[in-house]
């Protein structure tokens, strides 16, 4: 199948709305490419071009990519797209520019741009490269596919940050909305005992098992097809959710009823101006908020469960 990319120029404060649009759309996948990534990656892989890559990003703006299946109802959702698109209350119009795309092209156009992270003891690697492990290194192998979560977004390196400090041996780890599954496996490389990958899109779904089988921890994570936690039974030690803030703080009651005592909830997806927000639905859930991340536009949350129900 063919697919039409549509890109999104935006201000900072649009990037969240604008995907928010597009998943309810039903894009087939999202991306946000934000220029303070290119700093990230320049100073870390190539230091010779670090001052090039600070240039470009002060010059850049944030982009949002979706797709759109090219069937017979593509006309309609694109227009019904860029109308909704028109009434967001940015102080800004967003500019909209269109392509169409093979379906090998959408799945292997962006790797020329992933490379290796590390973050703390863990790296997060593409498949197809190859890198040098030192002691301590827990390398993760990861292959999106069509699948978010490659850990070069700001939100989900913040919560691979807070997964290594927070997530404990023997650990029971629920990953709500797992993506490629990328931080379900680093919650079982860090340690977790049981950890259960969550996803509405089957896509996602299929993504996540393969790089659950490509690291060796079949044993440790299940992916399941399911919304948010409806098909999950039990408490956990940790709830991770990496996904938008408007769900965040709808989902933060479920977080709640689904950690023991003391549990934990990290989340992420969160845009600055709407982490209030979200923390005070989480406090509001029984969640008291333990640390909070911050990097540019983004925002991190540790909750803990402060008491059991009832």
């Amino acid at each position: 199948m063919d697919w039409m990319e549509i890109t999104v120029l935006t201000i900072p404060e649009g990037l969240e709305p604008v995907a928010e649009l597009f998943e309810e759309m039903g894009t087939g996948g999202v991306i946000i490419e934000d220029p303070a990534v290119l700093i990230r990656y320049a100073a870390e892989f190539h230091p010779d071009e670090w001052a090039v890559s600070e240039k470009v990003s002060k010059t850049s703006v944030p982009v949002v990519k979706g797709y759109f299946p090219a069937d017979t109802n593509l006309e309609f959702r694109l227009s019904a797209f860029c109308e909704a698109l028109g009434r967001l209350p940015l102080s800004s119009a967003p500019q909209v520019c269109t392509r169409m795309v093979a379906d090998e092209d959408w799945a292997n156009a962006w790797r020329a741009y992933y490379k290796p992270l590390r973050l703390g003891r863990l790296v997060i690697k593409p498949s197809w490269e190859e890198w040098r492990c030192k002691d301590g290194d827990l390398v993760i192998e990861m292959d999106p596919g069509m699948a978010f979560g490659c850990g070069t977004h700001t939100t989900t390196s913040l919560c691979l940050r807070l997964l290594e400090a927070y997530v404990r041996s023997g650990a029971t780890v629920y990953d709500v909305g797992t993506g490629s599954g990328i931080l379900a496996v680093a919650a079982a490389r860090l340690g977790a005992g049981r950890v259960v990958a969550v996803d509405l899109d089957a896509v996602a779904c299929r993504v996540a098992s393969e790089n659950v089988e490509r690291n060796q921890v079949a044993g440790v994570v299940q992916v399941v097809h399911g919304n948010l936690l409806d098909l999950v039974e039990g408490q956990a030690d940790l709830v991770v959710s990496n996904i938008i803030t408007s769900v965040i703080a709808g989902f933060a009651p479920d977080a709640s009823r689904a950690l023991v005592a003391g549990g934990l909830f990290i989340t992420s997806g969160i845009v600055s101006s709407r982490a209030q927000e979200v923390r005070s639905a989480m406090e509001s859930a029984g969640l008291a908020i333990r640390e909070q991340l911050d990097e540019g536009q983004w925002v991190a949350l540790v909750g803990e469960k402060i008491k059991d129900e009832g």
